[in-house]
């Protein structure tokens, strides 16, 4: 069974930066794709990023040019940097792997103050 565990998440104002990680239990490298998702109180959750195993990158319309997505196979994490934040960007944010079958973290809280 494996693991993932999120980190990163704080407070930050506007326009500032974070950078979240999700480090895996195992090896990152069975899984087909890698992926972040958020949600705010009151909605749905979404894909924020989303990353193959081949290095191919998906991002949400909401967060392209701002966020990017990245893997360290050596390091079995996952990582999300994200810069000109908003405070729409608010949200537990989840990292997410898929193989056969899906893992998820516990999640990590993103609040961004105006």
């Amino acid at each position: 069974q494996v693991q993932l565990v999120e980190s990163g998440g704080g407070l930050v104002q506007a326009g500032g930066s974070l950078r979240l990680s999700c480090a895996a239990s195992g090896s990152i490298l069975s899984f087909s794709f890698m992926g972040w998702y958020r949600q705010a109180p009151g909605k749905q959750r979404e894909l924020v990023a989303q990353i193959t195993s081949g290095d191919n990158t998906y991002y949400g319309d909401s967060v392209k040019g701002r966020f990017t997505i990245s893997r360290d196979n050596a390091k079995n994490t996952l990582y999300l940097q994200m810069i000109s934040l908003k405070p729409d960007d608010t949200a537990v944010y989840y990292c997410s792997a898929y193989s056969s079958t899906s893992y998820w973290g516990q999640g990590t809280q993103v609040t961004v103050s105006s």
